[in-house]
């Protein structure tokens, strides 16, 4: 039975390794934190995910450590899914380049191990990792993954798409092989330098930011004329070149991933010497789309006494407030003079009165 180790077993890691274990691989997981490992190996560990405590408690071939040789000594295949927050350079990789300084520490590897970055880096950082732990025997890809929370388990199960930003031919050939053991759809597998799907990977949120700004702003044309947002979009939508996937009028985008690729492509555009204008328009168009949403919603509630909002998350059943449209709005109300009542569950009330206080009305539900 084949072993796969994966570095980073949080929510996406996790999900990673169950879906790796019910497909027939062995896989050794690790974290740091000692108490999460043993609820893992335990099998005590419960997760809001769809799926991922179901997975885990039927795992038979799958185990979590604290310790890193354990996974450099079990394995040659390694993929690496810790954190990459955002930060003014686009991400911050200091958890990745820790992983790669520890691993280096153990010197020369006796057999070729082969590391693969499954978090999302800006273009250019995966070339850079490749030269540093070229020396001690070990190849390095990039793999990302295009998943929302809520439903990671799916998604990596039926991709539409698996991005491989391969080292040579044999690394994404055994990339390759690992997923179509792992995936249940047929996916299109996209192999090419790990500079281009580093690109690729930013480049794929940035049009659907596009596309979902573009629907807003003429959604919000079509009201300001009189005319219906919906059956335009649809129409629009029924058009097989565009596709009616993310184009509804609604809250702007919001959440971990999608604002921040998008402004990690611009700033990559700006190091290179190119202006990403449709970067930039894409933003300002989903900041503007805000404030319009605030002037409608002002002049609808003209007279209500009290405004409330059935959730505030950056999507419904998320319990994340990451630029959350929803959130931003309710805040601008509530500072325009409006009562706002938040009826949420009590995880992300208890989020939302950390930041604001008493500046909303909140009613807990389940």
């Amino acid at each position: 039975m084949e072993t796969i180790g994966i570095i980073g077993i949080g929510k996406m890691g996790l999900c990673f390794a169950l879906n790796l274990e019910r497909s027939g691989f062995r896989v050794i997981g690790m974290d740091i934190d000692p108490s999460y490992v043993n609820e893992i190996n335990n099998r005590t560990f419960h997760s809001s995910e769809p799926q991922v405590s179901e997975l885990l408690k039927a795992s038979i071939n799958f185990s979590a450590t604290t310790d890193l040789k354990t996974i450099i000594d079990g394995t040659n295949i390694i993929f690496i899914a810790v954190a990459t927050p955002t930060s003014d350079e686009g991400y911050d990789h200091s958890q990745v380049d820790s992983v790669l300084e520890r691993i280096i520490s153990f010197g020369k590897q006796p057999l070729r191990k082969h590391l693969i970055i499954a978090c999302t880096t800006i273009p250019g950082y995966c070339d850079q990792a490749a030269a540093k732990v070229a020396p001690f025997n070990i190849s390095l890809s990039y793999n990302p993954e295009f998943i929302a929370q809520g439903s990671i388990i799916h998604d990596q199960q039926y991709p539409d798409q698996v991005l491989i930003g391969e080292a040579d031919k044999n690394a994404g050939d055994a990339i390759e092989g690992i997923y179509r053991r792992m995936t249940k759809s047929n996916p299109r597998f996209c192999r090419m330098s790990r500079l281009s799907a580093e690109i690729c990977k930013l480049a794929t949120n940035c049009y659907l930011t596009t596309k979902i700004s573009f629907a807003n702003a003429i959604g919000d044309l079509a009201i300001l004329a009189g005319a219906e947002p919906e059956k335009i979009l649809n129409a629009i939508g029924a058009d097989s070149r565009i596709g009616d996937k993310y184009l509804k009028h609604g809250y702007g985008f919001g959440g971990p991933c999608f604002p921040r690729d998008n402004r990690a492509l611009r700033l990559f555009a700006d190091k290179i010497g190119y202006e990403l204008l449709i970067s930039q328009a894409t933003d300002k168009t989903n900041a503007y789309h805000l404030d319009f949403m605030l002037r409608q919603w002002m002049k609808n509630h003209e007279d209500s006494k009290e405004i409330v909002f059935d959730y505030v998350t950056y999507k419904p059943g998320s319990v994340i407030l990451e630029e959350s449209q929803q959130l931003a709005l309710a805040v601008k109300l509530a500072h325009a003079g409006k009562k706002v009542r938040i009826r949420e569950r009590k995880p992300v009330i208890k989020e939302v009165k950390k930041i604001y206080g008493d500046l909303f009305l909140y009613e807990e539900r389940s």
